[in-house]
């Protein structure tokens, strides 16, 4: 299957995000800018991947089960990190968005080469800053680097898995597909309010700073309207 090749980009590219957080501790400016930049990359893939598969679906029965669900999930991983140690809903949050991904690249393969081409470039920007990122976020809690990269490499794994999904997924009925991308839309949507950008206005804000959430949004739609 060509998406699994391909998705061998965005995984080096998680982890070399990782290593490199790890190598260079970044400073908490870096970090707020990393946060709003992947926020923004991620909003613009939710915005331009996905939204609009599950709006062609026109099933708002899918739509609702799929969305509440997402959210329901999200929220109870939120309630259970309120009582765990360590930053359980970053890690799940950014986990679904990995397997999304993969599951959207793949059946981006499926419509065509090219689509699938574009979209690879589009998450390895994405996931490259969500690596650092998360890395960042992990070194508050977890002391063992080697702990943490394997973290961060657990869950880049997910992308051939989420591309691999597609397969089975391709062949289902429409509204079916679509339920399955709007409970990782949910997903997505969360890991930018609630976990992205949260983390980021805890740190020093400054304008330019904030910018780069749009930075990370015009980029990526710039990335795509290049290509077409």
């Amino acid at each position: 299957m060509l998406a699994l090749t391909y998705t061998i980009i965005p995984v080096l590219a998680v982890i070399l995000g990782g290593i490199f957080a790890i190598w260079r501790r970044p400073g908490d400016a870096f970090i707020s800018a990393m946060q709003h930049l992947a926020a923004g990359v991620v909003f613009a893939a939710a915005a331009t991947e996905i939204l609009p598969q599950v709006l062609h679906a026109g099933s708002p029965l899918a739509t609702f089960i799929g969305g509440s669900a997402g959210v329901a999930v999200m929220l109870g991983l939120k309630a259970y990190e309120a009582r765990a140690a360590g930053p359980v809903t970053l890690i799940s949050a950014v986990g679904i968005d990995i397997v999304v991904d993969g599951l959207v690249l793949g059946l981006a393969f499926v419509a065509g080469a090219k689509a699938g081409v574009l979209l690879t470039v589009a998450l390895t920007l994405e996931v490259l800053f969500l690596g650092v990122t998360l890395t960042t976020e992990l070194a508050e809690s977890i002391t063992s680097k080697l702990k943490i990269i394997l973290t961060v490499t657990a869950l880049a794994l997910l992308l051939p898995i989420g591309a691999l999904l597609a397969i089975p997924v391709a062949g289902l009925s429409p509204p079916v597909v679509a339920g399955f991308l709007c409970f990782g839309l949910m997903a997505l949507l969360f890991l930018v309010t609630e976990e992205l950008l949260a983390e980021a206005h805890e740190k020093p804000d400054t304008p330019l700073i904030s910018a780069m959430f749009f930075v990370g949004f015009l980029s990526l739609l710039l990335i795509e309207e290049i290509a077409m």
